[in-house]
């Protein structure tokens, strides 16, 4: 279950406030200058809607690449992170390479070249191709829904880290970025998102480098940190796998089955290949190879973030040993800004802030931009204004991201109940991607899934995950030792419910003609599959089967030093 003890994020201590100087706001200026130069700048190629909600599907790979990346790493990310590092240990390199790298390049050796080959401008769209509308109206909404609340989660996150950082009131924090990010998109579109997106990839990582470096300094380095940590916590601690096993205590409160299947399997594969807000980075590509290599690319940068997302919360459990208790000020989400507090100097410390900002408008930019998407093609487009001129859409997405940064706003404060963000964001992702992934891996491999079988697999599977968590867990019909084991098994419990209800559906009810499948179900192609690659795509160091193995013999090999 949920520590009681722990102090939700609204009470971070009030010792963080950062000593910043003019030197701190002139850099935070210059970063705001700049991003919304680019949203202007980008504003020249917007003239279609396809331009605003895919960039014209014209970007080069590294930069879509990039921006697959960035979009992930959002603070709630570098936060949560950081959170589960100082909770869970060691434990949190699983999120990365069991929990990503896997489904990242399945996304991109298989399920890339059905998603671009058949010119769906959405994932939800390639319901509506696959099943019917059904399935497609009721993962539209879904999706929507989701990500107004993870935009919220970004907001929140950043009102409550700046007003302990920098005394900012709350309001002003949420008014300010949320400014920012609707008038980027806004006037730019897809690609003033993305081309900002990688900014803030390098701005996040200049912040967080000198902060893990100086931590590592202060604790004697690695070996004065892993020594640290297993005579403060324990020697399970500060490995991957130890006390994983079934039956075993351990801070996670998971083993290593509902690792590999809850995270690995069904979480990790439910975001990384049906959420559209990484999705559409991948999109939004110049032709079929570059949208193969974008979550390929991404994978390699992903695999060590979790140096300096993990590590900074490893040193602040060193430092802090009671951090998340009663005995403590200190939540588990105050990992990163005490660090700040305590380490940084002027200078880095506004690259710091800067980065910690940067994070969370990607963050928040990343699920806005796909959710203007969805719904101006998916809702409004399919099913309320039909038939318009491309200029109409237009319009209605530009006025649709205003809205969902509103919406955003409004939703921000439901994470107020959680001490680990990250532990939020997990329920969420079991709760609206698990569910679409089993439509989707199932409609993709079996051709018999009915059209019917989609919309109630989608149901039934988002219904029992929230059961379990609501009901089964908090309710504690079984008890579960944290949020984080709770929802691996909600994961676990929507993918099977999906899958058994798809399967008992399609029985009963028709399938789709073959004749309509083609390029969308795995053995059958469609003309877009067969691009032929660009100048320069066949180069060897290009190949998607290459960089995609490679990956996974990188994060494999990356587990040896915690494994032991």
């Amino acid at each position: 279950m949920q520590t009681p003890t722990n102090l939700p994020p609204t009470h971070l201590a009030q010792e963080l406030r950062l000593p910043t100087n003019w030197l701190d706001y002139t850099i935070l200026a210059i970063y705001f200058v700049v991003v919304l130069g680019i949203g202007f700048a980008a504003r020249r190629s917007v003239k279609t809607s396809l331009d605003f909600f895919l960039s014209g599907r014209s970007l080069p790979a590294w930069v879509t690449g990039l921006a697959f990346v960035a979009a992930n790493l959002g603070a709630t990310e570098i936060l949560g992170m950081a959170a589960n590092g100082a909770q869970y240990g060691a434990y949190t390199v699983h999120w990365y390479w069991v929990g990503a790298i896997p489904a990242m390049v399945f996304l991109g050796l298989v399920m890339m070249p059905f998603y671009y080959g058949s010119k769906v401008r959405s994932v939800p769209e390639f319901l509506l191709l696959r099943f019917d509308k059904s399935a497609h109206l009721l993962s539209s909404v879904l999706f929507a829904f989701a990500a107004i609340l993870i935009a919220g989660v970004n907001l929140y996150a950043l009102a409550i880290v700046v007003e302990a950082l920098l005394g900012w009131p709350e309001w002003v924090s949420i008014v300010v970025a949320g400014f920012f990010v609707l008038a980027y998109i806004t006037v730019g579109g897809l690609s003033s998102a993305i081309y900002n997106e990688v900014l803030q990839f390098f701005v996040i990582l200049a912040a967080l480098i000198p902060l893990t470096l100086l931590g590592l300094k202060k604790v004697g380095g690695w070996d004065g940190l892993t020594d640290s940590l297993t005579q403060s916590h324990s020697a399970d601690f500060v490995t991957a796998w130890g006390g994983t096993g079934i039956g075993n205590d351990n801070p996670l409160g998971a083993n290593w089955l509902t690792i590999v299947l809850g995270l690995g399997f069904v979480l990790s594969f439910g975001y990384w290949t049906t959420n559209f807000a990484e999705v559409q980075r991948a999109l939004s590509a110049k032709n079929l190879s570059a949208g193969k290599r974008t979550p390929l690319i991404a994978a390699f940068p992903k695999i060590f973030i979790v140096f300096v997302v993990m590590t900074p919360g490893l040193i602040a459990a060193a430092l802090v040993p009671n951090i998340g208790t009663p005995d403590s000020d200190l939540t588990y989400n105050d990992a990163i800004p005490y660090l700040m507090e305590q380490l940084l100097p002027n200078g880095v410390l506004g690259i710091a802030v800067t980065g910690l900002l940067a994070a969370f408008m990607a963050g928040m930019a990343a699920n806005i931009s796909s959710f203007n998407t969805v719904f101006t093609s998916d809702i409004w487009a399919k099913y309320v204004v039909k038939g318009r001129d491309d200029a109409y859409y237009l319009r209605f997405g530009r006025l649709i991201t205003a809205i969902g940064v509103l919406a955003s706003i409004g939703t921000a404060f439901l994470a107020s109940s959680f001490s680990n963000i990250m532990s939020y964001l997990q329920t969420l992702f079991s709760f609206f991607n698990v569910p679409m992934f089993v439509v989707f891996i199932i409609g993709l491999f079996w051709k018999r899934a009915s059209m019917k079988s989609g919309f109630w697999g989608l149901l039934v599977g988002t219904t029992a995950a929230m059961v379990n968590y609501f009901v089964i867990y908090k309710q504690g019909v079984i008890d579960i030792p944290s949020d984080q084991g709770a929802n691996f098994v909600s994961a676990i419990a929507g993918f099977v419910a999906g899958a058994v209800v798809m399967f008992a559906v399609s029985l009963f009810t028709a399938p789709k003609p073959e004749a309509e499948l083609q390029g969308l179900v795995y053995g059958t192609r469609s003309p877009g599959m067969d691009e032929p690659p660009a100048a320069g795509d066949e180069a060897w160091y290009r190949k998607p089967a290459l960089l995609g193995w490679g990956a996974i013999a990188l994060a494999a090999a990356c587990y040896i030093p915690f494994s032991f």
